[in-house]
């Protein structure tokens, strides 16, 4: 099948250019209350809205989007996007101060709520989706409604401005989780699970063509059988190739499947002083999140598990919070070929091209400015323009609502001191003590200079975010300035 909406012609190798982008700033969120209007603890918590992140110039507004929620699954929650405003330095790409301006909870057709509960404890049944939603994926259309994939399927959703569910597009086949039976199964991982997508590890990263026609979602991780462990069994920990796929966004049907390579664990195992294990090849490793330039080019966004989070604190073991830039043009359409059992591609299978070297290492970045490196770094987005010409890179965490587990399941709130020297865990909602906070959302600010900006997109127009939703989002960015609520976040 032909890769669609790319240029025909073969590309060279990406080499990453010698400056890409300059780390200007960090600024904290701290864990409020959000504008939803739902009461009870962590309903309304204003954590872990860094699953994504996408940038609407018209209403010169931030969206980002939550998963499942605090505790992973088994607490009722109902996932969300945080719209939101920044004041950001026009000459330099600074952040300034946060304002939520609303919060947007998604329904289904029926008027109910989605919720994060794994579809056994809310449907009753691991093979029946239903109300179950784990958002990790944005994208914003033309028309002004949004775009979101999640990890239980792998599905993807169209919502409208509001949130309410339009269309469900179609998941392929082979990307399902099953048992040897043939059994659809949304709750468990291996080995009750033979085929399909791993585990927690679904659709995580999304995004849309510049002409709006065509949607590409990338699994965080292999698929569960597509790949071979050092005892030849098939396990998808062990392997480095990561599925993108294509969908037409007019029908909702896939149009094409390609591989993208995490980098190799050997080269990561190099830089760090605690080596990963074999089987966090597609585990431990993996994508958080992607952007499409245009003419078959993307930007990806690739992460270890390890950093600052509500179970570990920072170290010098943290190796791989990096964007590289990839290209599908002459990638081959893996739809039809199976990869189970294998950690190589077959012979004439081509992965898509990826840039030697981090288009931006944002761990290296972090390091040199003295901040602390979190574990989730989950989405970016270009915002706005600068004075001269520039734009500035935004990206964001996910800190997991500041709520973690210990082994019967109990879930706790983690509190932290201002230099992360120190933790506590208290009940949930219980308040940290004095000198004590919930972990904050983070945001990043890089900038890039016209000419880096121009070299990265070459002759394509202006990516979505900037140009085809002008139109679109004209509307629904005046209709939410009549009716903004602000909330100063500190």
């Amino acid at each position: 099948m032909r890769l669609p909406l790319i240029a025909l012609l073969a590309s060279a190798a990406l080499v990453a250019p010698a400056s890409a982008a300059t780390l200007v700033s960090q600024l904290t969120v701290a864990n409020g209350t959000d504008l939803s209007g739902l009461a009870g603890v962590g309903q309304n918590r204003l954590g872990g809205f860094g699953s994504d992140l996408v940038y609407n110039a018209v209403d010169g507004l931030f969206y980002g989007m939550s998963d499942r929620g605090p505790g992973g699954g088994v607490l009722s929650y109902a996932p969300r996007i945080q719209a939101f405003s920044l004041a950001i330095d026009s000459a330099t790409g600074a952040l300034g101060s946060f304002t939520l301006e609303k919060t947007l909870v998604f329904t289904r057709a029926d008027g109910s709520t989605y919720n994060g509960l794994n579809p056994q404890l809310l449907n009753g049944s691991k093979a029946t989706l239903g109300g179950s939603l784990d958002p990790e994926g944005l994208a914003l259309l033309p028309n002004g409604h949004f775009l979101v994939s999640d990890e239980y399927g792998p599905s993807i959703n169209e919502f409208d401005a509001g949130g309410a569910l339009v269309r469900t597009f179609a998941t392929p086949a082979n990307l399902v989780p099953k048992t040897s039976g043939g059994t659809t199964n949304y709750v468990d991982g291996r080995p009750t699970i033979t085929s399909g997508r791993q585990d927690n590890r679904g659709f995580e990263g999304l995004t849309l063509s510049p002409d709006g026609k065509t949607a590409y979602a990338v699994l965080q991780d292999p698929l569960v059988n597509e790949g071979r462990a050092n005892n030849g069994n098939a396990d998808g920990r062990f392997s480095r190739n990561v599925r993108i796929v294509a969908y037409d966004v007019a029908t909702g049907e896939s149009t094409g499947q390609y591989i993208y390579q995490l980098e190799a664990l050997a080269d990561i195992n190099d830089r760090v002083t605690g080596d990963f294990d074999a089987n966090s090849q597609g585990r431990s490793i993996g994508v958080s999140a992607i952007q499409a330039l245009g003419n078959g080019k993307f930007l990806v966004l690739e992460r270890d598990n390890r950093g600052l989070s509500v179970d570990g604190t920072v170290s010098t073991e943290v190796s791989s919070k990096r964007i590289y830039q990839i290209d599908l043009t002459g990638a081959t359409d893996v739809a039809a070929i199976s990869l189970a059992g294998r950690n190589d591609l077959p012979a004439g299978v081509k992965a898509a091209t990826k840039t030697t070297t981090p288009y931006i290492d944002i761990a290296a970045a972090m390091r040199a400015m003295g901040y602390q490196i979190p574990e989730k770094i989950e989405g970016f987005t270009f915002g706005p323009r600068l004075a001269d010409g520039g734009i500035t890179l935004i990206v964001a965490t996910d800190n997991d609502f500041s709520v973690t587990q210990n082994g019967d399941g109990t879930q706790f709130d983690v509190c932290v001191d201002a230099g992360n020297t120190a933790r506590v865990q208290v009940g949930l909602g219980a308040g940290c003590p004095t000198g004590y906070a919930l972990i904050p959302n983070t945001l990043l600010s890089f900038r890039l200079s016209a000419a880096e900006y121009g070299q990265l997109i070459g002759a394509v127009p202006e990516p979505t975010t900037w140009g085809m939703m002008v139109v679109g989002f004209g509307a629904t960015g005046a209709a939410l300035r009549r009716r903004r609520r602000r909330a100063a976040v500190a």
